[in-house]
């Protein structure tokens, strides 16, 4: 089966590719052991076969019914390691219920939109690189939050965090932008997370230590407004 390989990655495997093709040849000729240089290959194959691992791109289709555009559809790929109600304090200012998927260096590390909608609010936040499964990193990380307004006027709010190896936060999104579960909210270089915040409300289908499927798995349903709510808004 053919490989589709993240468009973030492809400029690093190639510079990857040459540094360990130049490492394996400079060990043959340098090194009158050949077992050492054999092992010194095999290291490098396995070495590139991992980072061509994580920045694969497997195709995602969303099973369910989103007729409504009320299905919440996991970011990530990963394991859910925080589902809590806790004070939103960047952008929403209210209590919310907070879903946390961390991602390790196997996962893929695409981000899909997991709401559909109309993006009102990206901005991203320099900060810390402590490891992305603990609860201070949502807040002292390096980070980028995202904000998606539904057509019921609703915002769920999308945190991508670099963990304790990532460097490197990529967000495709703009303000303006209309999107839905298919897209692409962005990318995370290695070990990270994924935070969203849903209101308190939310009907979810995952629990903690579940695995999550990027673009796949239904995390949660948001409760349909009344109309008195709906005029509100």
């Amino acid at each position: 089966m053919k490989v589709k390989i993240h468009k973030e990655g492809q400029d690093f495997l190639i510079v990857l590719f040459l540094v360990l093709v130049a490492v394996c040849v400079l060990a043959f000729y340098s090194i009158d052991y050949k077992s050492i240089p054999i092992i010194i290959t095999i290291v490098c194959l396995i070495l590139f076969a991992l980072v061509m691992n994580f920045f694969r791109l497997p195709k995602r289709h969303f099973k369910g019914d989103n007729a409504d555009g009320l299905s919440v559809v996991s970011s990530v790929d990963g394991k859910v390691v925080a589902l809590e109600e806790v004070y939103e304090d960047e952008y929403l200012h209210t209590q919310v219920m907070q879903l946390s998927v961390f991602m390790n260096i196997f996962n893929v590390h695409a981000n899909w939109v997991p709401v559909e909608g109309e993006v009102t609010y990206v901005k991203h936040h320099s900060g810390r690189f402590i490891a992305a499964n603990l609860p201070k990193s949502s807040t002292d990380n390096e980070r980028s939050a995202v904000v998606i307004r539904l057509a019921d006027g609703r915002e769920i709010l999308v945190r991508q965090i670099a963990g304790a190896i990532a460097r490197r936060i990529v967000t495709y999104v703009e303000p303006g932008d209309k999107v839905d579960i298919t897209d692409f909210i962005g990318f995370i270089k290695f070990g990270s997370r994924v935070d969203i915040f849903l209101p308190l409300d939310t009907e979810f289908h995952v629990k903690l230590g579940d695995h999550t499927w990027g673009g796949e798995t239904l995390v949660a349903r948001l409760k349909p407004l009344s109309g008195n709510e709906h005029s509100a808004q």
